[in-house]
């Protein structure tokens, strides 16, 4: 199911939000409920492996799958990367090969991952970690970095990294009113998630931005990096019409302003959405009757067909993290008090 998540659940104090809302507190309490219910019986499934968990306490568009393919790109070759495979048709557990799966059998952000690293999709996490043990091909893996995992009950974690977006220009904040879905954008309470987590990770924007020092306080003590998004910003000599399919694709419009493109125009859709040939011959024909080229994020394009990636410019993206080394300390010296050992 595709969410196209509404912007007031992003803005501070949920500016804007519909006079409707508080129909939608009852669903907050029952989601809250069955959390609780799930995680009273929980019998999480612990692994050989040093499980790092890389997750939020937000629905969607904190940074989550660039964070954790740097953290990947960090811990090679020790790490394997597993996901659910929202999205695919494949429940696994299943190596993603790219020359063989599409985004339609294992997801489009396993697919992305995928492309630099060992991964593995499985609904039943606890599976996919079996899978990645059985790994005997040198070097053997000892860690798995697993993608959306900070609500998971069914696995065990070693490391819990939390994922915020740090942009608060122009009103935003990330947790609105600290609301529960489908009241705001929360999963859980922050202080809930905020207690299982071992650092957190803010997301910015660009190399310019800079955490909110409301944001750093409400944090307390606990280790805070910081990512930067960087844009490999293809050469288009012509305005742009950009789409996304991502949970705030307005930020990904920005993202294509900072690059400095001019932007004709712009359309969002609900996060993972698969777009039709029908959706995409209407794009082209919005974006050719401006003069532009269309241009998508790497999660959307890597969903087309070969065809249509010939046609459709993609604006790949990556994080990198202002104390690297610094991170990567934090991350050996976890592991080895884990007693599993990391040799680079």
């Amino acid at each position: 199911m595709t969410i196209k998540t509404p912007d007031w659940w992003y803005k501070k104090n949920a500016a804007g939000a519909p006079w409707w809302r508080f129909l939608l507190w009852p669903l907050s309490l029952v989601w809250l409920a069955i959390n609780r219910i799930k995680s009273a019986t929980a019998k999480p499934f612990r692994s050989k492996l040093f499980v790092i968990s890389i997750g939020n306490v937000t629905l969607g568009g904190s940074g989550k799958t660039p964070i954790a393919g740097e953290i990947l790109s960090l811990l090679t070759p020790k790490a394997y990367g597993l996901s659910r495979g929202h999205g695919g048709t494949l429940a696994g557990p299943i190596r993603v090969d790219p020359t063989l799966h599409s985004a339609a059998d294992v997801g489009d952000e396993p697919l992305m991952l995928a492309q630099d690293h060992p991964f593995v999709i499985a609904h039943d996490r606890a599976a996919g970690l079996r899978l990645i043990e059985k790994v005997r091909k040198t070097p053997k893996p000892i860690i798995a970095v697993v993608d959306d995992a900070h609500q998971n009950l069914k696995i065990a974690k070693d490391l819990h990294i939390l994922i915020i977006d740090g942009d608060t220009r122009n009103g935003a904040w990330p947790f609105g009113d600290n609301g529960v879905c489908p009241y705001g954008p929360m999963r859980e309470p922050l202080a809930q998630g905020l207690e299982r987590a071992d650092l957190c990770v803010l997301w910015m924007p660009d190399d310019d931005a800079q955490p909110d020092p409301d944001m750093i306080a409400l944090l307390g003590d606990k280790p805070v990096f910081v990512a930067r998004l960087q844009a490999h910003a293809p050469a288009i000599p012509a305005p742009v019409f950009g789409f996304a399919g991502i949970a705030k694709p307005w930020k990904f419009e920005a993202t294509l302003q900072s690059e400095g493109y001019d932007i004709a125009g712009f359309r969002g859709f609900p996060d993972h959405a698969s777009l039709t040939p029908a959706d995409l011959t209407r794009l082209m024909a919005e974006a050719e009757a401006l003069g532009a080229r269309l241009i998508t994020t790497q999660k959307d394009w890597i969903k087309l067909d070969p065809a249509w990636r010939s046609r459709i410019a993609c604006l790949p993206i990556r994080a990198k993290f202002d104390n690297e080394a610094g991170l990567l300390a934090f991350l050996d010296n976890a592991v080895r008090s884990g007693a599993q050992g990391l040799t680079r």
